[in-house]
């Protein structure tokens, strides 16, 4: 290989050159290829891609695009020892938060307390004043939480936006990695790399545990063909053995149920996974224009008769503002310290922290509160004067909906360009499941921004993905942390498959775990 150098902390190579350790066999492997060797293998990434029909759709002014998804075949390496922790730390994260999510429509006691201002409550385009008063089973709304993390070149993970509304990616995560079986089949010999392929069941174990019916029929419902995400719709759909379902699929009866159409009748659903933002779930409540939604949904979901992952109204803590109080949010109902950092973040509806997005616009990165898939960011180091004077001026106009963090040098990961490995920008999306007992994806999907020098890594603009190796190099599992007090049964993804028997990790009962059901 030719040399390779990072201008930041990398996920592989450590700063004086050298392997991380969790990555010694996987770069002894590709010492032995040439350019062309790997060229070789990159194009049959890119077949069995095409034969497996992996894609995702691209809006565009003329039209949708289906596009085959842009995959690197150099995995990024994670060293289990490491993942250990992080998993704790969005386990305690993911249960705060959604201690902040039943408070929020229930009692409010943060808000009385202090904590959180009752003002960013008011201004939310996120929260529903029709799911006041609600409590889903366990006390539970963001059941599926993707969080996106990113490593400084400090060497330090850190949580960049929690997706609480309707997290996407995990297909690809699962589908990452049977192309790299087919790709490199070799290394997987020769590494310790703990699977992925569980989280298909523990979703359909976490999705039955809603109901109360012993075989509970699930369904997921989606946008349609047209929408960016359908390949993992359908994929999901495929994998749990649900119904697909569109909204004309569905219908509330005047029992109050939903029941899937079909040939033979009307058949009763009890749990919906649902791929649809509230705003088009339900055209009684919400939009009344909606074609999406099912009528009456919303009341089937309040009687308690269908359950509904995510349920409505969990993205109020989806907000870029909310998060930046989430330590705070740990602290309060959990009593415990955070066990992965925030991201620094200024909040533009406070005068004095305005001011400074202003004055220092040119060296941070500015993000609207409720956008996703990188739109309407503002990178200031790469931004032109005219793009800085107009996010000024939206700051300006509406200062709730803005926040700011420092342009983070963000890790970057060895990237196959033209037979050679050079360095591009990495982030990471792990999945967490949440009802009764919580899981964790093993890794998660690796987001690459593949123009250089970019720090964009969206599907949407320009960015692709890797396969995420979580490597045993020899530490034991770093268990629950200290200050996690309590007992109570945690499954974290596929780490003893590796091992071939299964194991259970403990870690502490949780303020959600153990909840009443209502």
């Amino acid at each position: 290989m030719t040399k390779y150098s990072s201008p930041t902390s990398d996920e592989v190579f450590l700063s004086d050159g050298s392997p991380r350790p969790a990555a010694h066999a996987l770069i002894n492997y590709l010492s032995q290829l040439s350019g062309s060797d790997l060229a070789e293998r990159k194009r049959a990434a890119e077949l069995s891609i095409k034969q497996m029909g992996i894609t995702f759709t691209v809006y565009s002014d003329g039209g949708n695009i289906d596009r085959d998804w842009p995959f690197d075949i150099i995995p990024r390496v994670v060293d289990a020892e490491e993942w250990d922790k992080i998993k704790y730390g969005l386990i305690q994260r993911l249960e705060a938060l959604n201690c902040f999510i039943n408070d929020l429509y229930n009692d409010q006691q943060i808000i009385a307390d202090g904590v959180v201002p009752a003002s960013l409550l008011e201004t939310s385009c996120n929260f529903r004043e029709q799911c006041r008063g609600h409590k889903p089973r366990y006390g539970v709304w963001a059941h599926i939480c993707g969080s996106d993390l990113v490593r400084d070149q400090d060497d330090v993970m850190y949580v960049l936006e929690d997706n609480l509304r309707v997290p996407s990616g995990v297909s690809y995560m699962i589908e990452n990695r049977e192309v790299m079986k087919r790709t490199l089949p070799e290394v997987f010999s020769s590494c310790q790399i703990l699977p992925v392929d569980d989280y298909v069941a523990n979703l359909g174990q976490m999705l039955r545990s809603l109901s109360e019916e012993s075989e509970p029929v699930l369904c997921v419902l989606t946008p349609g063909v047209y929408n960016s995400a359908y390949f993992e719709h359908s994929f999901l759909a495929r994998e749990l053995g649900a119904e697909l379902v569109e909204g004309r699929d569905l219908v509330v009866d005047t029992n109050e149920c939903v029941y899937l159409r079909n040939v033979d009748g009307l058949k009763k659903v009890d749990v919906i996974y649902r791929r649809i933002d509230d705003e088009f779930l339900d055209p009684e409540c919400f939009n009344p224009e909606s074609t999406l939604g099912v009528p009456g949904l919303m009341r089937a979901w309040r009687a308690g008769n269908v359950a509904i992952a995510n349920a409505p109204g969990a993205g109020v803590a989806d907000d870029k503002v909310i998060y930046s109080y989430v330590p705070d949010i740990i602290r309060y109902y959990l009593k415990e310290e955070p066990l992965i950092d925030n991201v620094p973040t200024y909040r533009c509806e406070d005068s004095e922290q305005r001011q400074f997005v202003l004055d220092n616009i040119e060296k941070l990165v500015v993000k609207p509160a409720n956008e996703s898939g990188g739109y309407g960011l503002l990178i200031g180091p790469h931004s032109t004067e005219e793009q800085r004077a107009e996010t000024r001026a939206n700051i300006l106009a509406d200062p709730r909906n803005y926040v700011a963090q420092p342009t983070l040098a963000i890790s970057t990961s060895p990237t196959l360009v033209d037979e050679t490995l050079v360095p591009r920008h990495v982030d990471l999306r792990p999945f967490i499941l949440q009802s009764d007992v919580t899981t964790v994806t093993t890794g998660g999907l690796t987001r690459v921004a593949l123009v250089e020098g970019s720090l964009i890594v969206n599907s949407s603009q320009g960015g692709g993905s890797k396969d995420t190796w979580v490597v045993q190099s020899g530490a034991a599992s770093a268990g629950p942390p200290e200050n996690r007090s309590g007992a109570t049964s945690v499954q974290s993804q596929s780490q003893t498959q590796a091992q071939s028997q299964k194991q259970s990790n403990t870690r502490p009962q949780s303020s959600i775990t153990g909840t009443g059901q209502s």
